[in-house]
């Protein structure tokens, strides 16, 4: 284990975040430039950290379609894994503690990362709202609905956030498994493990609309089931 792989991710964030930043308080930012940046940033990183993986149900994805996409959350190494994996335009609902950075929380914003509130529901599903234009205008939008990144690599409890997201926008929900992430960087880790072995598995979307009148619990079971069914430390758990 080493931290050397903590401290060159750190240095190619620097290496993208720099000219962002600049670009942002010029306004020169723009979707294609993020792209670009986000696509190398992500596969450097795994590079780096000699991460391989494998996709599968990719021809479940509708040509020309945007999804809010929901993954389960293992490690810092997701994000970089989905990026790669499913090569579309992708911002991410980040917590609004990042948001506060002077200069940095503008970037952000101008790349098109949605603000989160984890700690007041109200506000959080306001800002959820502003990824509307986004999704419209064929930006997906990822949010990982256990809010945080698993200790034990099992799922966590759902929260409603994503859900409320995907309902009003009119999007369908896209669940994808990722397995193998937390080998590289647990939740809680300092260190790096080179040569993790990550497996993406894309589900059938989930149309919320199909889901109209029978509340929202029954559509954020039918996520978390299509999520769980390629999870190994979810088959692999005792029944309870």
């Amino acid at each position: 284990m080493t931290l050397w792989h903590l401290l060159q991710a750190a240095g190619e964030t620097a290496r993208v975040s720099a000219p962002t930043v600049v670009e942002a308080m010029f306004g020169n930012l723009t979707p294609e430039i993020c792209d670009e940046r986000l696509e190398a940033w992500s596969g450097r990183l795994l590079k780096h950290a000699r991460v391989t993986f494998t996709v599968s149900g990719l021809e479940r994805i509708p040509p020309g379609e945007t999804f809010v996409i929901m993954s389960n959350h293992q490690s810092l190494y997701d994000i970089p894994v989905l990026l790669q994996s499913l090569k579309r335009r992708i911002r991410f609902v980040t917590k609004t503690e990042l948001f506060r950075v002077p200069l940095w929380g503008h970037a952000m914003r101008s790349a098109g990362m949605v603000e989160i509130d984890r700690h007041n529901r109200d506000r959080a599903i306001e800002s959820l709202k502003n990824a509307r234009t986004a999704l419209a205008q064929g930006t997906n939008i990822w949010i990982a609905p256990e809010g945080t990144r698993s200790d034990t690599g099992r799922l966590g409890s759902f929260k409603k956030g994503g859900f409320h997201l995907a309902t009003d926008a009119g999007a369908k929900i896209l669940p994808v498994t990722i397995s193998g992430t937390r080998h590289a960087l647990p939740a809680r880790g300092k260190k790096v493990t080179p040569g993790a072995r990550v497996t993406v598995t894309v589900s059938t979307p989930i149309d919320p609309a199909e889901f109209t009148g029978a509340g929202r619990d029954p559509l954020i079971e039918a996520v978390r089931r299509a999520i769980a069914q390629h999870l190994p430390e979810e088959r692999q758990a005792p029944a309870a």
